[in-house]
Parts: structure tokens; C-alpha cells; sequence
């Protein structure tokens, strides 16, 4: 008899365990890419590796700074935009007085928002600097700090975010040649916010759902005791 009572409330119980891990995953990632970026009056990558786009020191020892965009990714949260790569083989450490001199650089870091079909540029922009084996002054600044929801940062004439946030780091330092997690690249750094939040209606039936829930508990457990 305790049996036949409890299948219908179990069976409740399940279905809404399954209605919670529905809502939970309501939200979705986004998919984005990096490939239109590129340095402002910058060349193609000799050699490749260094990325799709690159400018070259214009004193001192010979030295590249290159971009290895973000291929299509889904993600949300934290994420990597691309990695700005340096080399300089003929460099020293400032010691030796050996070093790469750079203009100032502008780059435009260009978000393609594949779920919205939509595009957006951070501009970053550095002062001149100096580069040795054990020292960099070079740092990318980047404005805006968000793209998005809706039309805010995109390009292109009527693209929209939708609900999408993309946001970005305000420097990015390029590293010496010698340093990083992969020698002499720097992470391009940020997030993505896709703006889901859960609507009234929706909360109110997840309060009703845990006050259902509260009173079966209260009935079922003087029974199994």
C-alpha cells in the first residue's frame, strides 16, 4: 500500500528533477571567431607560424610581433581571443643592449559573432616600445571594454548582439620573447555573457516546484520511519 503511494509522488519528484536540469541548461554557448583582425598598416606572416597578420620592429635588432587568431569555438564565460605572438632571434637581454624598437601599434581585434551573425572591434592601441629577451614595454590597451547586447560595438551597419556580451581585458602585455606559457605569446583575454536569466514565470514555478516538494518530504517520511 506505502508502495502505490509513493510511485506517484516519486514520479513527481523525477519530473521536476528533469524540469530543474532543463532550466539549468537553458543557456548555450556561443559561437565566434577571431579571423578578421589584424594590425592596422600590418603584413602578412613570414613565416606563417607567427599567425595571419604581423608588423615588424623598425629599429634596432629584427624583430615580429604576429596574431594567431581564434578559429570557430563554442564557449561561454572566460575565453581567449587569440594570442599575439613575439620573436626576435638577434635580440639580447637588455644587459647585452641588443634590443627591437617598435612604433607606435594599433591593432583591431574583430569578434565575429556566428550566433548573431554579427561583428564587432575592440581597437587596441600601444605606445612605442622596446623589446629584449628579459623585457617588454610593449602593452596592447583596448577600447571599448564590451560589445554588446544589441548594437553596441557592431560593425557593418545593422548587425546585432542580440543578448550576447563580449568583453575584453583593458591591457594586454605583450611578453618578452623568452616568457609565457608558450614562449614569447600573449593571451588575448576576456568573456562572453549570452544575457540568459531566468524569467518571473520561470522562478515561480520553481518556488511552487520546492514547496510541493517540501510538503511531500514532510508526509512520506513519517511513513518509511
Amino acid at each position: 500500500m506505502k508502495l502505490r503511494c509513493l510511485a506517484p509522488k516519486a514520479a513527481l519528484i523525477v519530473g521536476l528533477g528533469s524540469f530543474f536540469l532543463a532550466a539549468s541548461a537553458s543557456a548555450g554557448p556561443i559561437f565566434f571567431d577571431t579571423l578578421s583582425s589584424g594590425f592596422v598598416g600590418g603584413s602578412a606572416c613570414v613565416p606563417p607560424a607567427l599567425g595571419s597578420t604581423c608588423f615588424n620592429s623598425t629599429s634596432g635588432a629584427g624583430a615580429t610581433i604576429g596574431f594567431i587568431a581564434d578559429p570557430p569555438a563554442a564557449a561561454l564565460g572566460n575565453v581567449n581571443y587569440g594570442n599575439f605572438t613575439l620573436v626576435c632571434p638577434t635580440c639580447t637581454t637588455t644587459a647585452g643592449g641588443i634590443g627591437a624598437f617598435f612604433p607606435a601599434l594599433t591593432f583591431n581585434l574583430v569578434v565575429h559573432d556566428i550566433t548573431d551573425n554579427t561583428f564587432g572591434t575592440f581597437v587596441g592601441t600601444a605606445a612605442a616600445g622596446s623589446v629584449f629577451l628579459d623585457a617588454s614595454t610593449m602593452t596592447f590597451n583596448w577600447v571599448p571594454l564590451q560589445l554588446g547586447p544589441g548594437t553596441a560595438g557592431a560593425s557593418g551597419g545593422s548587425g546585432s548582439f542580440g543578448t550576447t556580451s563580449f568583453n575584453i581585458i583593458l591591457q594586454t602585455r605583450i611578453v618578452n620573447p623568452t616568457s609565457g606559457a608558450q614562449i614569447g605569446s600573449s593571451t588575448v583575454q576576456g568573456s562572453i555573457d549570452d544575457g540568459v536569466v531566468p524569467e518571473p514565470a520561470t522562478l515561480g514555478l520553481v518556488g511552487s516546484a520546492l514547496l510541493v516538494l517540501g510538503i511531500f518530504r514532510r508526509r512520506i517520511l513519517p511513513q518509511a520511519s
